[in-house]
């Protein structure tokens, strides 16, 4: 895969897609539509902000859908369970458990933030509300790609769009208990009712009812969490063209700061079992509190216009000991023992966002346009206020065993005795305040230029400002800055026939960058360009028993403007800061197929070869090591995969569902511009589910089958993710 010029490539295949286009097609391809015909009826159901009136093959990018089905299939729990099926999303350093960070195509954003995400189209992933629960989600989009010219700020290397559990005007439910290994208790609830108007047509009002209850321990030593998560929604055709709806989320976690295994060359990994932390320090308790309205109004079968606010406040408050690094580090010296530090951290956000968007259809001098328009404000205001004690550097002839245990806060890995050292006294160490506010403009226009071909142009505009508060200076120090940006988009996509499209895309993406450099100004955003080639074929045209589809997308992604370490004299002598001068590229291809049987059989394969490496020299940002060019960015694997595949029968008279499912990670880099990976491995899950009833349903499900030892992630050899030993699920389920 090296080498390869994507750029021509793109421009090879579309000057030969619109050579192929001519009108000596025209007759083969107005037989094909009328054979499959484009669905253009707005109000056949509720759409969602940024979503044109598109069928799949329409789409010029390399999007994953992961369906309710799928989520079932696979008992996901949690955001990053749902995450791993697709190939092109990598786990990137998840804070010690207590958030959501992941990469696409090799690119995340800000390693020591959460990863945003989508919720109905907002960007509703901002803050610090832990790791997001699968409970109240009814599907979720992989939008591979950059994707600024309709959604603004975002990740560099794609969107993930969570799609929410709304009322369906109708009256059913169910309950759910689960007991799993390490004593977890687990209810999950999902009830929904209508209520009609008086002429049984306008006025109904849906509404659903989700939630959850967790507790549970850990393989981790001392690990426990408890989680509640409440989720209702009410929907109310006010006319048979308008719609309102209004969605709460409430999440509570109460989860222990766990920075996972330490890493020595001569040691090894400490125990997978042994909790680094201290149970002493509590959990940090996270808690999310948000609430979104949109209203949907249809002028006509071929217009609809989108209106939207959303609000959203988060906390994370708690103390966590947590190993030290480099020279502080005994456990490298010595194989036995973790010198760790304290903090203490208390963070706050809340995010608010308004939006209102037109889309439609027209024709002008016979060529067909589905357009999109639409503007959007939103503001984020994110306060982190950290604490910490830290050890003194121990010199390399240092004799380990005349150093206070207590001082250097030691844990004994191999046998871990917790309390043994005072919580010690917290000095300041961050106390800021940032405020982001923007306003986009957008549009987006799909031509249908020929029966075959069409093209898609996008752009958007946003204007935006940051305001950063550094709080522990005296007097508090203050930066603002403010910016536009421009973000296009384009592509195409061309029917060779009724179920193979190719098709092919540019578009840019930026993210706005926390903190200042040494002259306390902001940072450029950080600049995303992709181009994108593939095809798509639609398994029904080929077997009528089969449903589902195949990508295969090459794709080149150019990154700029990456926080490194500021090596120049003058900001040396200030201190240690960032400069935004850091560039990396990612290549790569991506197999993705879903397919269902009429004899329910159900396969999802999903593989991604990503190359994603750093393209000029810089010293990191977090430890000033050197960084080559060529050096493969952190976490990202170069091969993943995840197959899935399910069948249901009959056996003894019940309706029986089995399956199996087997994830591949590839070795990956665990420490940006150190000689650190992480092993490759692959892990096998197994599930059956009987139905006593047509109401009752019994399942078991056994993760890692195999008891593979494996890590998940990493930010550095002293804290790395750990992966799940075996586990084993029971859960019962009761519909009504």
């Amino acid at each position: 895969m090296e080498n390869i010029n994507y750029r021509a490539v793109f421009a090879l295949v579309t000057g030969i897609t619109f050579a192929a286009s001519q009108p000596i097609l025209a007759e083969e391809a107005s037989s094909q539509k009328q054979m499959n015909p484009i669905e253009e009826v707005f109000v056949l159901g509720k759409r969602r902000a940024y979503q044109g009136n598109f069928d799949k093959m329409e789409v010029p990018a390399a999007n994953q859908l992961i369906n309710e089905d799928l989520l079932k299939d696979v008992a996901a729990i949690s955001l990053d369970d749902a995450l791993d099926l697709s190939a092109s999303v990598a786990r990137q350093n998840n804070f010690g458990g207590l958030w959501n960070s992941f990469s696409v195509r090799g690119f995340a954003g800000d390693i020591n933030l959460p990863s945003g995400f989508l919720v109905n189209g907002f960007n509703a992933g901002r803050g610090f509300a832990g790791p997001r629960d699968i409970v109240g989600i009814e599907s979720l989009e992989v939008l591979k790609g950059p994707r600024s010219a309709l959604f603004g700020r975002g990740e560099p290397g794609g969107t993930v769009n969570l799609v929410t559990k709304r009322p369906q005007f109708e009256t059913k439910g169910d309950i759910k208990a689960t007991l799993g290994r390490w004593n977890q208790m687990r209810i999950e609830g999902d009830f929904q009712s209508t209520t009609k108007g008086a002429n049984d047509e306008n006025n109904a009002v849906g509404w659903r009812l989700v939630g959850f209850y967790e507790d549970a321990e850990s393989f981790r030593e001392t690990v426990e969490t408890e989680r509640v998560g409440f989720y209702p929604s009410v929907s109310w055709d006010l006319s048979d063209a308008t719609n309102m709806t209004y969605e709460l989320e409430y999440t509570r976690q109460d989860i222990p700061f766990d920075r996972g295994a330490a890493y020595s060359p001569q040691f090894g990994f400490t125990p997978r079992s042994t909790f680094s932390g201290e149970p002493g320090d509590g959990p940090i308790e996270t808690e999310v509190l948000g609430h979104q309205v949109e209203l949907q109004h249809n002028f006509s079968d071929s217009w609809s216009l989108l209106a939207g606010l959303g609000y959203r406040d988060t906390s994370f408050e708690g103390n966590a000991s947590e190993p030290n690094f480099g020279s502080r580090q005994t456990y490298l010296r010595d194989g036995r023992n973790l010198s760790r530090f304290f903090r203490y951290r208390n963070y706050e956000s809340d995010y608010s966002v308004a939006r209102i968007e037109l889309a439609g259809e027209f024709t002008t001098n016979q060529l067909s346009h589905r357009f999109i328009a639409g503007i959007d404000y939103d503001r984020f205001n994110n306060q982190q206020l950290i604490l910490r004690y830290r050890p003194a550097f121990i010199p390399a002839d240092t004799d380990l065993t005349t150093l206070d245990p207590a001082a250097y806060l030691f844990l004994d890995v191999l046998n871990p005795i917790y309390g043994e050292s005072p919580q010690p006294i917290a000095g300041p160490n961050t106390d800021r305040e940032e405020r982001l506010k923007g306003i986009g403009v957008y549009l987006q226009d799909q031509i249908e230029l020929t029966d075959r071909l069409q093209l898609r142009l996008g752009v958007r505009w946003d204007d935006f400002e940051q305001q950063l508060t550094n709080l522990r200076a005296v007097p508090a120090a203050q930066a603002i800055s403010a910016n536009t940006r421009v973000s296009p988009q384009l592509g195409f996509a061309y029917a060779v026939n009724q179920g193979l499209s190719i098709y092919g895309s540019f578009g840019e993406g930026f993210r706005q960058q926390t903190g200042s450099d040494f002259r306390g100004g902001q940072f450029e955003p950080n600049v995303t360009e992709s181009i994108e080639i593939g095809l798509k074929l639609d398994l029904a045209t080929f077997n009528e028993d089969v449903s589902g589809t195949v990508t295969i997308a090459l794709f080149d992604v150019d990154q700029s403007n990456i926080l490194v370490n500021d090596a120049r004299p003058e900001a040396v002598a200030a201190g240690f800061f960032s400069v935004d001068a850091g560039e990396a590229e990612s290549q790569g291809i991506e197999i993705d197929a879903s397919l269902s049987t009429d004899s329910g059989l159900d396969l999802w394969f999903s593989y991604a070869y990503t190359d994603a490496v750093f393209t000029n020299s810089n010293p990191s940002a977090d430890f000033g090591a050197i960084i080559e060019v060529g050096d493969p960015l952190i976490n990202s694997p170069e091969h993943q995969a995840s197959l899935q595949i399910s069948k249901q029968l009959t056996l003894a008279g019940m309706a029986t569902h089995i399956g199996s499912g087997i994830q591949y990670t590839g070795e990956r880099l665990g420490w940006t511009a150190f000689d650190f990976t992480l092993p490759s491995y692959s892990t096998v899950r197994f599930f059956g589910e009987i139905a006593p009833s047509e109401r009752v349903k019994v399942r078991l499900d056994i993760d890692n089958a195999f008891d593979r030892e494996y890590y998940t992630n990493s930010y550095a050899d002293v804290w790395v993710g750990v992966g799940t030993p075996r586990r084993y699920r029971l859960t019962a389920s009761y519909q009504f």
